[in-house]
């Protein structure tokens, strides 16, 4: 059993919590929950980052102090978490007393080591506010290129760094007034006194990604500089020992709160825990941080020399991820793709997002997108299409007919046992953080248990008389293979694991009890775990999003979408006058053999089936077809049809049909139109 300290990157305590910080809050979770899941030791704390003059001036303009601020803030970023299943083991503010108490003491044996200096500065001071301006408070013309409304620290048009007194007609963000140039001691972490032992740390294999090491270079070869550290008052932080009127920029303070948040876990609910066990220079135990790729340099130059200047361990690894795009595009207010975690949750479930996330990470600093589409079809298909479907196969028949108890034999051992040893494979992958690849291992066995369903067909079975034994022992076997990925999915999604582990009356759901196969097992009765994503409530999520920019204007999508409307209804007014084509419009239609590969009943349809169809391309077409009350999914599959290829795709609630199945019908029944034998995919019907 290995210890670690899990933390994630301190979201700042000025605003809420949106889409993109989900992303790597979610990542932890997921890896923390794996790693408990194979029986280690895990603590996973966190901290809003609740100093700086940002928190300050918030307050003053919403008229309460800074500290209820950070108070109302926590209080909603712990609702958000927590609705995301995003649960720490303890949830502190850098604004706390152990943290003050922590960081000073860093800072003074950093000084007492000689990694301290003192020099004045010239700042741009807003002699209205009274108050030295940090660069995103100051505006003016970019010194090289002259393009206006630029920062104080480098130029958005020609990306030149400068300081924040070379800019041309600086002005202050706060009160418009010109800043005037004032001079003040500023105290500096001599960040250069580690440029050889930080060469050699980011190195170390397994701490950084190899990308951001390499990245890294760029810094040791250009020369390390000293750091401020400190800021002048008024300042919302805490003050620098023995520099009244000094405080620590809030960089200092803050990932030491991962620290003193484990720090106070300790003293409040772990006693059993020591502190000098995880954060002593020789410490055996582990320690990662979970952070995005902008604030590399912090976690991966200045947190490390502090730690080794003040003679504490520094982390076992950085682990990063990369930015969140929504839409392949960055997010939007305007477009309403900026999404609040409070909006997503009015609207989804938020074990949608968790596995949508999980598919699309590894342990690459890659961006993701989250593509809504994509997210509809992804989760729809893998977890309602594929995974919950099986239990709502066999399930039924294990309640009804077989007083909810499985099997006494399991009638397929070498099935099941072979998912069995695949979660070691899918363990290592959760280990190294390639979620990605373990999502491509579960949905390859979600596969496999459907197809085993599939050729067994316990529905027909049931009606034979004297197959019971078969239907109990085929159904015995679907349960435990759900049962297996399930416990795979747990870290992704626990509220449906926690909804498995309660449906099969089971006391462990972690990687070892899946080793025991379900004989003889009493279940309960089988409740629908998961809904599929209503396209209506993503657009719902989206248009709550959007930000306000005047009087609505249409979108050119939606121009179109009513022209079409308009169109469609002219044609169906016209039917009976149209209903006569000439030969030049019949020629246009092309005719396909298709084989249906897989059929199944389209959740909210009465009339659905969905038909996945081999046309002799290289990808499956997906169809949808309104013959669901004369055909089941298990009389369809393998049969060779006719489809229309080359219909336009048609935008369904349930997803897009690309195609359409001809059938013939009489008014009291349907009859899919099958080519005669000999025929195969892709064929061409003339």
């Amino acid at each position: 059993m290995r210890n670690i300290l899990v933390t994630n990157a301190l979201p700042y305590a000025n605003g809420p919590i949106h889409m993109g910080h989900l992303l790597g809050y979610i990542q932890a979770d997921i890896w923390v929950r794996a790693m408990r899941a194979m029986g280690h030791d895990v603590t996973y704390v966190c901290a809003d980052d609740a100093h700086g003059t940002a928190i300050m001036l918030r307050a003053e303009a919403n008229g309460i102090t800074p500290e209820e601020q950070i108070a109302n803030v926590q209080k909603e970023h712990i609702r958000d978490f927590n609705g995301f299943g995003v649960h720490f083991d303890h949830y502190d503010s850098t604004n706390s007393d152990t943290n003050k108490a922590r960081s000073q003491e860093i800072y003074i044996k950093n000084r007492e080591a000689g990694n301290i200096a003192v020099r004045p500065v010239t700042q741009l001071f807003d002699p209205e506010k009274g108050m030295f301006l940090s660069d995103r408070f100051i505006k003016g013309t970019c010194p090289k290129c002259k393009t206006e409304d630029q920062y104080g620290d480098s130029c958005e048009a020609c990306g030149t760094t400068y300081n924040a007194t070379e800019l041309i007609n600086p002005k202050s963000t706060l009160s418009g007034a010109t800043p005037v140039e004032k001079s003040s001691d500023h105290y500096f972490f001599k960040l250069p006194n580690f440029s050889e032992y930080l060469q050699t740390w980011t190195r170390d294999s397994g701490r950084l990604p190899v990308s951001i090491a390499n990245k890294l270079d760029e810094w040791f070869d250009a020369g390390l500089s000293d750091w401020d550290i400190s800021r002048d008052a008024p300042y919302f932080g805490f003050e620098i020992p023995d520099a009244p009127d000094k405080y620590f920029y809030v960089w200092v303070d803050a990932p030491i709160g991962y620290m003193s948040s484990f720090e106070n876990y300790i003293q409040t609910k772990r006693p059993d825990l020591n502190f000098d066990d995880f954060w002593k220079k020789d410490s055996e135990n582990e320690v990662y941080h979970f952070i995005g790729k902008d604030i590399v340099y912090f976690h991966a130059l200045f947190w490390p020399a502090m730690l080794e200047g003040a003679n504490y361990r520094t982390p076992t690894g950085l682990f990063v991820n990369g930015f969140l795009t929504v839409n392949g595009q960055k997010m939007s207010k305007s477009r309403g793709t900026f999404i609040k975690a409070e909006t997503y949750l009015e609207h989804l479930n938020p074990e949608y997002l968790r596995y949508y996330f999980a598919s699309k990470l590894s342990d690459k600093v890659e961006d993701s997108d989250l593509n809504l589409d994509d997210f509809i079809q992804k989760v729809n298909s893998d977890l309602v299409g594929k995974v919950v479907n099986i239990a709502s196969r066999c399930a039924k028949f294990i309640n009804t007919k077989f007083d909810h108890k499985l099997s006494a034999e399991c009638a397929e051992p070498e099935l099941v046992q072979s998912f069995i040893e695949a979660g070691d494979s899918i363990a290592k992958a959760y280990e190294a953080r390639e979620f990605s690849t373990a999502i491509r291992e579960i949905m390859a066995l979600a596969d496999r248990a459907n197809q085993y369903i599939d050729e067994k067909k316990p529905w027909a079975l049931a009606k034979i008389e004297g197959e019971e034994l078969q239907v109990h022992n085929v159904c015995s076997v679907g349960i435990n293979l759900f049962r297996q990925l399930a416990i795979y999915l747990a870290p992704v999604l626990p509220v449906l694991a926690q909804q498995v582990q309660d449906f099969l009356k089971l006391d462990s759901f972690n990687f070892e009890s899946r080793k025991q196969i379900l004989v003889n097992h009493e279940i309960e009765l089988f409740q629908p775990l998961m809904q599929r994503v209503d396209p209506k409530a993503v657009t719902a999520m989206v248009d709550a999003s959007k930000e306000s920019l005047g009087a609505p204007v249409a979108e050119p999508a939606k121009v179109e979408k009513k022209k079409e409307k308009a169109k469609e209804k002219k044609a169906e007014a016209q039917v009976g006058e149209a209903d006569i084509i000439g030969i030049e419009d019949f020629i246009k239609v092309d005719l396909r053999v298709a084989e249906v590969l897989e059929a199944a009943h389209v959740e909210g349809s009465d009339k659905l089936l969905q038909l996945t169809l081999n046309v002799g391309e290289t990808e499956p077409r997906n169809v949808f077809s309104g013959i669901r009350e004369f055909y089941q999914p298990e009389d369809l599959k393998g049969k060779l049809v006719v489809m229309v290829a080359n219909l336009a795709p048609r935008k369904m609630r349930f997803g897009v049909s690309n195609g359409m199945v001809l059938a013939a019908g009489n008014g009291e029944g349907v009859w899919v139109i099958s080519p005669e034998n000999g025929a195969k995919p892709g064929d061409k019907v003339s």
